[in-house]
């Protein structure tokens, strides 16, 4: 028989309304910033600035809604840091889609993701990919980020000779950029509830002082250019190679992703056997994602901030869920943050990520070449799917030429295979 405690059973989790409450209101100040770093990333794949922003925040009040309910798990369902690098640098900029196309992609990954987490297909991929593999795509997507971010605020440019310099260290706006990326790093190793959002607010005022800030209108808001977003994905690129190549390396990212972190995240909150439905609203998020307009959704490593503050059920989502609807009316001042206030936190999240790194296996050879190789080709070609279709195609090239054919599983060979199909027919 199950214990009161009304929705979300909070006598059987053992915790209160206010723990919860409170864990959801530190969350939400941990993530705050997706808001305006998400919505300017797909800005640059020309998604209307104001759209964006309401399309993130919709899908974040979606996302913790659908995990609340559904699985009465303290996740935060959010778009993702490097995913939405992908929509944009990758699929948009590099592939050639439309950006209403890359949202098709989105849809279209959603449904398959769905799928894939109401059968035993999650575990079996999870399983058949090599630890190496899926610790060499999170480095990699973070040294993505910590380019762009050097890139954002002018610390590094073209240069004349070479392929990159470093920037004018004399500009007010690399100065900022770098102040505010001194004081990122101190307030995130200081603890501090909701960095991320302290330091895009000191970013914010230093380029005020400075008189560098964008000019934007505050004194109204046209909710309706969201029209512009709400399904404005289209599927008319689905006959096409780019189109199948997106929707192929964006699945296998967020599962990969998603596995990992949920299953952290769940055994963290005591709860390991919320992992599958937690995985399923994380599918269902991302289908809802291209729908509203966005980049999918993650499970992002900021629900650790709020299980750590005491999250035990779904009221911590749904509390980071409906403080985010609230954001919305803060929409007219988004356009005033900077990308010297936005660099720095892109950097800090790539460096984050980077530290993965150490999972890896580098004294064997026939690991660490494939792994090696996508964390290199993800930076240098601005590419996340083509550094995975290479890192995907050495791998088992590797082990059969070494001898180690046992260690592949028949998934694996399947997989590097439709990579290395899907590599051909979109560059030959």
């Amino acid at each position: 028989m199950k214990k009161r405690g009304g929705l979300f059973q909070l006598a059987a989790h053992e915790t209160t309304v206010r723990k919860e409450v409170t864990a959801g209101l530190i969350g939400f100040f941990t993530i705050l910033y997706i808001v305006a770093v998400n919505s300017l990333i797909l800005s640059e794949a020309g998604v209307p600035f104001e759209g964006a922003v309401v399309a993130t925040i919709l899908t974040s009040f979606a996302g913790c809604l659908v995990v609340a309910l559904w699985a009465n798990a303290p996740l935060l369902l959010v778009p993702g840091m490097g995913i939405n690098a992908m929509f944009t640098y990758t699929f948009v900029q590099s592939m050639g889609l439309t950006w209403q196309e890359a949202l098709g992609a989105v849809v279209v990954s959603g449904i398959l993701f769905i799928i894939v987490s109401v059968t035993r297909a999650a575990d079996q991929l999870n399983a058949a990919i090599p630890a190496s593999l899926k610790e060499a795509i999170s480095v990699g997507i973070g040294f993505f980020l910590i380019l762009l971010g050097l890139e954002k605020g002018g610390l590094v440019v073209q240069g004349e000779h070479t392929i990159l310099a470093l920037g004018d260290l004399g500009d007010p706006s690399v100065l900022i950029t770098i102040l505010t990326l001194l004081v990122t790093f101190i307030v995130f190793l200081k603890g501090i509830p909701g960095s991320f959002l302290w330091s895009i607010v000191f970013g914010t005022l230093v380029t005020w002082a400075a008189g560098l800030l964008p000019e934007a209108e505050t004194s109204s808001f046209d909710f309706s250019s969201y029209r512009e977003v709400f399904f404005a994905f289209s599927l008319d690129g689905w006959l096409s190679v780019s189109f199948w190549s997106a929707v192929f390396s964006l699945t296998m990212v967020l599962i990969f992703e998603n596995v990992g972190l949920i299953h952290s995240q769940t055994t963290m909150a005591g709860r390991p056997e919320k992992f599958k439905r937690s995985l399923q609203a994380q599918a269902a998020s991302t289908l809802a994602s291209g729908i509203f307009g966005t980049s999918p959704t993650v499970s992002t490593a900021e629900s650790s901030a709020a299980i750590a503050a005491g999250g035990r059920t779904g009221l911590t989502s749904l509390t980071t869920g409906v403080l985010f609807l609230l954001s919305i009316f803060a929409i007219p001042y988004m356009k005033w943050i900077p990308d010297m206030a936005i660099a720095p936190i892109l950097i800090m999240i790539g460096s984050l990520m980077v530290q993965n790194i150490r999972q890896l296996d580098l004294h064997d050879w026939t690991e660490a070449l494939p792994a090696i190789l996508i964390i290199v080709i993800i930076p240098f070609t601005y590419s996340i799917a083509d550094g995975i279709a290479f890192g995907f195609i050495l791998y088992p090239l590797v082990k059969l030429f070494t001898g180690k054919w046992e260690e592949l599983s028949k998934l694996l060979v399947l997989l590097s295979f439709l990579f290395l199909i899907n590599f051909f027919l979109h560059y030959m």
